[in-house]
């Protein structure tokens, strides 16, 4: 199965750090033909100093700006184009960020930035894509958090994730009749530049007028997060595991990688009661 991959095509969001990053450079390096997109041209200025032939920086793609796509669609096109390629492969919905704070204190341009970014972004790629995805009998990946439950003072990540797991399953059900598999890949704790961030985030939320309220239970939510943060799992290993997606013949559609994914992978499974009484006790 690995020499059929070879120069088989496909394009991922959110390539400047993290997952994308670690995603982009593992695929180009086996093989795979990459159209790594990134926001700022910096970004993907040093995707081209890599010096990697099979890695495509293609600029600008935010997806808060629907007007960014059709151009990164005709570059997709051309480059396929020019390399003699019948179609997409794959399409792996990266891009994100989020961020720290209860929701009485969260930020709603941020939350705003997220939602726009990771649904209606995510699915306007899907949309867009679609017909080279047919063309390339591809498959759809989707880059989540391990486990459908309620996390609080994350939730501009999470609330993201309850929806992209809807879209995932409803769309793998809805290209069932041109064996498009829609692949969700559930991330534990992985060690990104955003998720290293977290203490920073809450000396930063402290400083909002209503902290107080929160102050002793953020406190030592950021301790915890700080004992978290130190076994966090290499992205890397997440790429690796979206590789495994890509070659396996009949896919999962979900793939679990990352600390504490099997716990959260537990709590999902749980009766909602349940699991919600157990979260509840921890706080």
């Amino acid at each position: 199965m690995e020499n059929k991959m070879a120069q088989k095509s496909v394009l991922i969001t959110g390539c400047s750090s993290g997952i994308g990053l670690a995603t982009a450079k593992r695929l180009a390096d086996n093989g795979f033909i990459v159209f790594a997109t990134v926001r700022k041209e910096a970004d993907a200025q040093r995707l081209r100093d890599l010096h990697i032939s099979n890695l495509v920086p293609i600029c600008p793609l935010n997806l808060t700006r629907p007007e960014d796509i059709p151009a990164v669609v005709e570059t997709v096109q051309a480059e396929l184009q020019r390399r003699g390629q019948q179609g997409l492969y794959a399409l792996i919905n990266s891009a994100g960020g989020g961020s720290v704070a209860p929701i009485e204190l969260l930020d709603l341009d941020v939350f705003r930035t997220e939602v726009q970014t990771r649904l209606v972004g995510w699915v306007a790629m899907v949309q867009a894509f679609l017909p080279l995805l047919r063309q390339g009998s591809g498959r759809v990946l989707w880059i989540v958090t391990p486990g459908i439950i309620p996390t609080p003072y994350v939730t501009s990540i999470h609330a993201c994730d309850f929806a992209v797991n809807c879209l995932a399953r409803t769309l793998d059900i809805e290209l069932k009749p041109w064996h498009i598999p829609s692949i969700q890949i559930r991330c534990g704790g992985i060690k990104t530049a955003k998720g290293l961030q977290t203490t920073a985030e809450v000396d930063a939320i402290l400083q909002h007028p209503k902290a107080d309220l929160y102050r002793e239970r953020l406190e030592q939510w950021s301790k915890e997060m700080a004992e978290f943060d130190v076994k966090r799992t290499d992205a890397d290993l997440v790429a690796g595991t979206v590789q495994k997606a890509l070659q396996a013949e009949h896919p999962s559609r979900r793939y679990a990688i990352g600390y504490m994914t099997g716990a959260a992978a537990f709590l999902e499974a749980l009766p909602q009661p349940l699991a919600d009484a157990i979260l509840k006790m921890r706080f």
